[in-house]
């Protein structure tokens, strides 16, 4: 049985266009659209964008960051597909954030507050939360954990959804998370084949974590030595290793000019998972 998966971090639906001059500080107080020659910087709700391309990608189970919270069920349904949401942080008075992210989502920013959201084209059989990092400095890390079963007799997978802490100055936690978090998702996941996938802030060719990953546990599978953002596996055979989309894969046309979704680009990989086990 194939598995195919994606795993993106959705810098809190918006658009992040590859000319830094669009960036203006015009359009993110005054809500003016900047253009070049070739892409568009909007600042406006983009779910419905972030909707078709997630719906339209092939994958079994997504496995999203920095998603707004109130996309989890707009987004499910687009998909045709079970969610798993846990909430990370900035999330008090969820109802006035959610006014400043409509008004104006780049002013408000990460401040609109975030999740880790699961998406399953199957059925989910258990969600669980694992804490990694209290908060509030660095800021509060969750990871969302979750058992799919799968169809036939190919049993159950297991998912671990996580986001780590960010910034060169902050390797050290990112690498004291990842440990945490790999060793309580083996320990909970038990025999079934296991994904840890998400933005893990850390470079392979930087950190020596993803070795130590894969001598404890077993755990390989990184993008690439300069990725931040990987799909890690566990008892599975790699039949297409993790990759990032290429920019114009996410980028949706306006007007003869293109929005780009995201600073991140998605990451997908496939798998095959052997009957009879989980």
């Amino acid at each position: 049985m194939r598995i195919r998966a994606l795993a993106w971090n959705l810098y809190h639906g918006r658009d992040h266009p590859p000319d830094p001059a669009l960036l203006s500080w015009r359009s993110r107080l005054l809500r003016i659209s900047e253009r070049n020659a070739t892409h568009l910087q909007v600042n406006r709700d983009l779910r419905g964008q972030f909707a078709v391309m997630l719906a339209a990608s092939p994958w079994d189970v997504a496995l999203l960051q920095e998603c707004p919270p109130r996309w989890c069920e707009p987004l499910a349904a687009a998909c045709g597909a079970q969610a798993h949401r846990e909430l990370t942080s900035r999330n008090s008075l969820a109802a006035l954030r959610n006014l400043g992210a409509w008004l104006n989502p780049d002013l408000i920013a990460s401040n609109e507050g975030g999740s880790n959201l699961t998406l399953v084209r199957g059925e989910i059989v258990e969600r669980r939360r694992l804490v990694v990092r209290c908060g509030p400095d660095p800021e509060r890390r969750v990871m969302a954990l979750t058992r799919v079963r799968l169809g036939g007799r190919a049993g159950e997978l297991c998912t671990a959804n996580l986001h780590l802490s960010s910034g060169r100055s902050r390797q050290a936690y990112a690498e004291q998370e990842t440990r945490l978090a790999a060793a309580r998702a083996c320990e909970w996941a038990g025999g079934a084949p296991l994904l840890i996938a998400g933005d893990f802030n850390l470079r392979p060719g930087e950190s020596r974590v993803f070795e130590e990953l894969a001598s404890a546990h077993a755990i390989e599978g990184a993008t690439a030595a300069d990725a931040i953002d990987h799909i890690l596996s566990r008892g599975l055979e790699v039949v297409e290793p993790a990759h990032r989309w290429p920019p114009a894969r996410r980028e949706v046309g306006q007007g003869g000019l293109a929005i780009r979704l995201s600073d991140h680009a998605p990451v997908e990989a496939e798998f095959a998972v052997a009957t009879g086990r989980g």
